[in-house]
């Protein structure tokens, strides 16, 4: 069906004029799969964006928001308190990397990351290094909207409308290296001594200038940019070494998409921040956190007690709705031991990926866990043509995948079965036949 819809709602992220002229319309979801305004299922290849790891219209998740909801639909964190968000971050504490045991709740990934910054710089100033204000992110990272976010971030389309940034800021090289590590399973053999870039940006600003380095363990809105075979491990040392904190975002990565709870606990890799959101909650209630560790945390806990420590937070911090949702959510996770699905499935996902490797155009396949990066070499009327006619094609196919540019992303929701993966991969190898 294609109809024009109303003009109020500006689209975040979308060519609102192409789309409202020709809309893909969603109108409900069970499991696997979408159903669309038509009747038609669309199989889910994205979890939704990729937040929905649990599936669907899980009944644990609808009824935990069902009695908050009815029981207390909110509660103020400021000066207040609710036993909801205590709870939730002593049950996050136990499933996160070793030594972040103190949680600070948000309500969404570019939320969690202006956090992680402002903790970051804020805790250099407690332990008596203020002179600690530069950050350092990474070329093609994503790392949310806030002007934080896309000040460390690397993706030049939404930064370059924005003017200056926060000052003080530089970047590493991303490591996405065709060449040497095109059609890798699992991480890339070379690019390890990419890491040793920090070394440079470290004699450059001096260390005592720099507070922390953010970095995504697998970039997912850049197109699935994997690291290196010990690339974070080397930039854990350098950054261990010269007194930097090591910020993991973890808003795509976490909750059983590498497999693991964490791609920090995947590749054994312990940063002093970490944040979340997502999968945290299924999707189905917008929430985000971030994991500090204890140390950070109690660099701040001195002065009077009745002192604020962190001059920070948001109205919806640890909302009890919110709350509810993320509690349900984890105990889907660990009852169905979803966080260790990624690493049973991942041999059967990259086998089926590499049924693609023949097919016209392909020029990387990029895979670890249950996510996959299949990149296509550009059409010749522009970037991002041919990754989009596949993402259209595979939905009037009845599967939803993610174009980022040329590369169609894939991260299913992680009860995905091997019937699924083999639909999944024959839809879109069809797309892309048809699209070359």
């Amino acid at each position: 069906m294609t109809s024009v819809l109303p003009d109020q709602f500006w689209m975040p992220f979308t060519a609102n004029r192409q789309f409202k002229a020709d809309p893909r319309m969603l109108e409900s979801a069970e499991g696997m799969y979408y159903t669309d305004r038509d009747g038609h299922r669309i199989l889910d290849g994205t979890a939704g964006l990729w937040c929905c790891n649990a599936g669907h219209g899980r009944r644990e998740i609808t009824e935990a928001v069902s009695r908050q909801i009815a029981r207390l639909d909110f509660a103020p964190t400021f000066q207040m308190g609710h036993s909801l968000p205590f709870e939730l971050a002593e049950r996050l504490s136990e499933i996160g990397p070793k030594g972040l045991n103190r949680v600070f709740f948000t309500n969404s990934g570019s939320e969690s990351v202006d956090t992680a910054l402002k903790i970051a710089l804020a805790y250099q100033r407690a332990i008596g290094q203020a002179t600690r204000t530069r950050l350092i992110g990474r070329e093609l990272a994503y790392h949310g909207v806030g002007f934080g976010g896309i000040s460390v971030g690397g993706l030049v389309n939404n930064r370059r409308a924005f003017g200056p940034l926060l000052p003080g800021v530089d970047h590493l090289a991303h490591t996405l290296d065709i060449e040497r590590n095109a059609f890798s399973k699992g991480l890339p053999e070379f690019g390890a001594e990419k890491a040793e870039e920090l070394e440079r940006l470290i004699a450059l600003h001096g260390a005592e200038n720099i507070a922390a380095l953010i970095v995504e363990p697998m970039s997912g809105s850049a197109g699935v940019i994997l690291p290196p075979k010990g690339y974070l491990q080397r930039l854990r040392e350098i950054t261990t070494k010269h007194g930097i904190l090591l910020i993991f975002d973890e808003v795509i990565t976490g909750f059983g998409r590498v497999g693991e709870a964490f791609a920090a606990q995947r590749w054994g890799v312990t940063p002093d921040i970490l944040t979340c959101a997502k999968g945290l909650t299924n999707g189905s209630i917008p929430m985000g956190a971030v994991f500090v560790a204890q140390t950070i945390h109690d660099a701040f806990m001195t002065g009077p007690q009745s002192a604020i420590e962190f001059f920070h937070g948001y109205t919806y911090s640890g909302h009890p709705v919110a709350c509810a949702a993320a509690l349900a959510t984890q105990e889907i996770y660990v009852r169905e031991n979803l966080f260790q699905k990624g690493i049973e499935l991942e041999g059967y996902w990259q086998k089926a990926l590499g049924s693609l490797a023949g097919l016209p155009g392909i020029i990387d396949i990029r895979t670890v866990g249950l996510v996959a990066g299949v990149q296509l070499a550009p059409d010749a009327a522009g970037p991002g043509k041919r990754g989009y006619d596949v993402f259209r094609h595979c939905f009037e196919n009845g599967l939803l995948v993610r174009p980022s540019g040329d590369t169609i992303a894939l991260s299913p929701p992680l009860i995905i079965e091997k019937e699924h993966i083999d639909t999944l991969f024959e839809r879109l190898a069809e797309a892309i036949r048809k699209t070359a």
